[in-house]
């Protein structure tokens, strides 16, 4: 009796700590974003920029570690939300403004009201991202996204500072990029656009070889210079959801005229 007591015992511990795991990794994402935030104040942006692509990694982790471990909870669904509304929405729109936009205060104040103005929308863009993503759970097709997703909109953000920071372009110098990239980001992240989830893509089943080696061959071009391949990466994503939205329109198939009744079926 005394062993099975200490048997339930253990697995009651065990199972408290698997619950830690996920949570741990979301709130190493949110380290990440917060470091973002303190990089990018202290003027290394490429820094705050590899922070924010570090959290997406661990925003991807979290989730696949709780359905693993069957240690999904209402709490840690909320918890990541949270997470991912600092690392993906607040983090990216200061990198965004201190590198860049605040520049517009030299042109006059009015244009200084544009800059936050446009790094505030792309925020609001995520929350309201995440908000109507929370509430789509269970109900909206597993296969497309509505609307960019926020750690997507994030990387095409941060990524460009990156590659403006590796080609030593000043941020002054391209606030007019920077303030288009920016909204069209925070616009597509409320858009009704469809974006692919790749959660079709069936990682257990055996796969050709070639598939293996193309994967690989994408891993050496990404490590030449991963802020460009990172960069125009997440920009064709972004993308391809208002090009998959035309191409759809126009693959659509024509309504046919209702063929007229013949005799038998008078």
């Amino acid at each position: 009796m005394s062993e099975t007591m200490e048997t339930e015992q253990q697995q009651t511990k065990r199972r408290k700590g698997i619950y830690l795991l996920p949570n741990l990794i979301t709130t190493a994402g949110l380290f990440g974003g917060f470091y973002g935030i303190v990089a990018a104040m202290n003027g290394r942006f490429e820094h705050a920029a590899i922070a924010i692509f570090i959290a997406m990694i661990l925003d991807g982790l979290d989730g696949r570690v709780a359905r693993l471990t069957n240690t999904q909870t209402a709490f840690g669904a909320e918890f990541d939300s949270l997470a991912d509304m600092v690392s993906f929405g607040v983090a990216p729109a200061l990198i965004m403004y201190t590198w860049s936009l605040s520049s517009m205060t030299e042109l006059g104040w009015q244009w200084g009201k544009v800059g936050w103005m446009v790094v505030f929308i792309y925020t609001a863009g995520a929350a309201l991202r995440l908000a109507r993503f929370n509430t789509q759970v269970g109900i909206a097709d597993k296969r497309y996204f509505m609307g960019l997703p926020s750690p997507a909109a994030a990387a095409c953000v941060v990524g460009f500072v990156w590659v403006c920071v590796d080609q030593d372009y000043a941020g002054k110098d391209m606030i007019i990029p920077a303030a288009v990239i920016t909204l069209l980001a925070g616009l597509l992240m409320v858009s009704n656009f469809l974006f692919s989830s790749f959660k079709e893509v069936d990682f257990k089943h055996k796969v050709p070889f070639t598939v293996l080696l193309v994967a690989v061959l994408v891993l050496m071009f990404a490590s030449f210079d991963p802020p460009k391949v990172l960069f125009a990466g997440f920009v064709f994503y972004m993308l391809s959801g208002p090009l998959l939205s035309v191409a759809r329109k126009f693959k659509s198939p024509k309504k046919t005229k209702p063929a007229k009744a013949t005799q038998e079926n008078k």
